[in-house]
């Protein structure tokens, strides 16, 4: 368990879900702590998503060589399985009135405590305080790449989140229907918002979250995060629309209807409005893939990447928003 020597209880407990990243997982706990503040102010938990014996390896290692007054603790989820459950699980469990939350491949500053311990004394009193993720851009940069930029951008993700227990405990934690690391943090902040007091930002407080190398396609996968894009529109229509999307993805409907027309159309021998069906889903599908490109890596295999996955992301899309839509039964495009 750690050196649980001190009877005082910690003022900060960092919670780190992981789920089969034992490599990842140690540089982040590395980083964790060599933190600036006194012995015996925060305990980490880490929350074996993945059941792992590796990850809990690296957390037994790490407990021999804690600094002096910090408690690491080893978790694993008792039911269930994903993001929301392992947080869930770390936060019920910590000691101490404040939770800060990361994630096992970010690698967060030595002020980074200190600096959202800070935020969280701020006027007026918040629930919850995000900090900053910063994403350095690789050499070749790619359109996965760019994406992960988009922490950089968001309002609240629990890669860098300061939340006080109590608040957690009012709202009751993170809702566990959202199975995958998308959009549970939207839906906490809102119901932070709404519920427990406000969530301000902290710039100070910062986390680095570099650009995994990923296999080839991954945007593919992605596309199944929008079945709870759903679920969060669902429980918050308005918000959704104003803070996630304003409006669907029209062109991706567009592309879809123009793909299935088109030999729907030659078969009934309308060859010119099969022809021209045809042609609007090919030059919407190389319109995203240009767009995509934009500021990216022109290696071969990246263009070619972006060229097939642009052909296949408005269909793989759609089928998991009309998924989400009817199994949350809501009315979302």
């Amino acid at each position: 368990m750690g050196r649980l020597a001190s009877s005082m209880l910690p003022r900060i407990s960092v919670v780190i879900p992981t789920c089969r990243r034992p490599e990842l997982l140690q540089r982040c706990l590395d980083a964790v702590l060599a933190q600036r503040i006194e012995p015996g102010a925060c305990e980490v938990i880490v929350v074996d998503d993945g059941h792992d014996e590796a990850t809990r390896a690296v957390v037994t290692a790490l407990q021999a060589r804690v600094p002096r007054g910090t408690v690491l603790r080893y978790l694993r989820p008792e039911h269930g399985r994903g993001p929301a459950v392992a947080r869930n699980a770390g936060w019920r469990a910590a000691r101490a009135g404040l939770v800060a939350f990361t994630d096992d491949d970010t690698v967060p500053e030595r002020d980074w405590l200190a600096q959202g311990e800070r935020a969280m004394r701020g006027e007026p009193v918040p629930a919850a305080v995000a900090g900053a993720v910063r994403v350095p851009m690789p050499r070749r940069v790619t359109d996965h790449a760019r994406m992960t930029e988009g922490l950089a951008r968001a309002e609240f993700v629990t890669a860098n989140a300061f939340v006080r227990r109590s608040a957690l405990q009012k709202v009751g934690g993170f809702d566990e229907r959202f199975a995958r690391a998308w959009r549970e943090d939207s839906d906490l902040q809102f119901r932070l918002m709404d519920e427990a007091g406000p969530v301000l930002r902290c710039p100070q407080a910062v986390v680095t979250h570099p650009v995994r190398e990923v296999g080839w396609g991954v945007s593919l996968g992605q596309q199944r995060n929008t079945f709870f894009d759903a679920l969060l529109y669902k429980k918050h229509p308005l918000r959704y629309r104003q803070r996630i999307r304003r409006v669907p993805p029209w062109h991706y409907y567009l592309v879809v209807l123009a793909a299935v027309a088109a030999p729907l159309l030659a078969w009934r021998g309308q060859r010119t409005l099969a022809a021209a069906a045809g042609a609007l889903a090919l030059l919407l599908v190389i319109g995203m893939a240009v767009r995509r490109l934009a500021g990216t890596s022109r290696a071969p295999s990246h263009v070619l990447e972006m060229l097939a996955t642009s052909a296949l992301i408005p269909f793989l899309s759609v089928y998991w928003r009309l998924r989400g839509a009817l199994h949350f039964r809501t009315f979302f495009l």
